[in-house]
């Protein structure tokens, strides 16, 4: 990187489910503009390395620490991990998320556990690691990434729908407790991406609504990466507490 201060020169970032996909593009669109970058994934250590590397090869500095979101102990070790190689902790990106198909009549407690552990707890117990250094450093930000299922609904996943819903009401939360100690939180709602699906994954769901965004195309990881880079950004300093969409037009607020 060249010797010109990025914006984000000096801060620590943590994205979670940053080996590939939507987390990659983030993580890479942080460390472009200067953040030192926690790669996080609970078992693509192949991928979360390949990061690592893409971001050193740029000129940047990142390292990887595998971790369960869900695993209290795990996510300690994460933040300390940060504090420990950085020396402290400025931005957190939840990122990190599970998408299984099930009717709600059918589905069991384990079934409904195992999606809201990653997507609500998982961004609970991060946020709730990160905020001491966060408060240490004098400030410092968090966004969640949504989903637009939560928004409108979608066939047989009541479990993401759900989870995803509790992210954002999460983030308000965040929001009002900790604008004193400068800490924004904001939430950022892709709609349909253009990613690579592990092999774990269910199809896309269908939507009330259509699967159709105005603007006729997938979305890009980049793309919903831009607006995770703009609110980490100096320039989103007066926003907090809110929710922005990225899809297209898929879904109007």
């Amino acid at each position: 990187m060249s010797d010109i201060k990025l914006p984000l020169t000096g801060k620590n970032a943590i994205v979670t489910g940053s080996s590939r996909n939507i987390g990659r593009a983030i993580a890479l669109a942080l460390a472009a503009d200067g953040a030192t970058i926690v790669i996080n994934a609970r078992a693509d250590n192949e991928g979360a390395s390949a990061v690592v590397a893409e971001i050193e090869t740029a000129g940047g500095r990142a390292i990887k620490h595998m971790a369960d979101v869900t695993d209290e102990t795990a996510v300690s070790a994460l933040a300390k991990a940060a504090v420990d190689t950085f020396g402290g902790i400025h931005i957190l990106v939840n990122n990190a998320a599970v998408r299984r198909q099930q009717a709600l009549e059918t589905m069991s407690l384990a079934q409904w556990r195992d999606v809201t552990a990653v997507i609500l707890d998982g961004a609970f117990l991060c946020a709730r690691a990160c905020l001491p250094p966060m408060v240490a450093a004098g400030g410092g930000v968090i966004v969640n990434i949504g989903g637009i299922s939560a928004h409108f609904g979608a066939v047989d996943r009541p479990h993401v729908v759900a989870s995803k819903a509790g992210v954002v009401g999460l983030t308000k939360a965040i929001a009002v407790d900790y604008a004193d100690k400068g800490i924004r939180a904001n939430c950022v709602v892709p709609g349909t991406m253009d990613t690579t699906r592990g092999k774990d994954a269910h199809p896309v769901a269908p939507h009330p609504g259509g699967n159709v965004a105005l603007v006729n195309r997938l979305g890009t990881p980049e793309e919903l990466a831009a607006a995770v880079r703009y609110l980490c950004s100096p320039e989103a300093g007066y926003v907090t507490g809110q929710t922005l969409h990225v899809n297209g037009g898929r879904y109007l607020p």
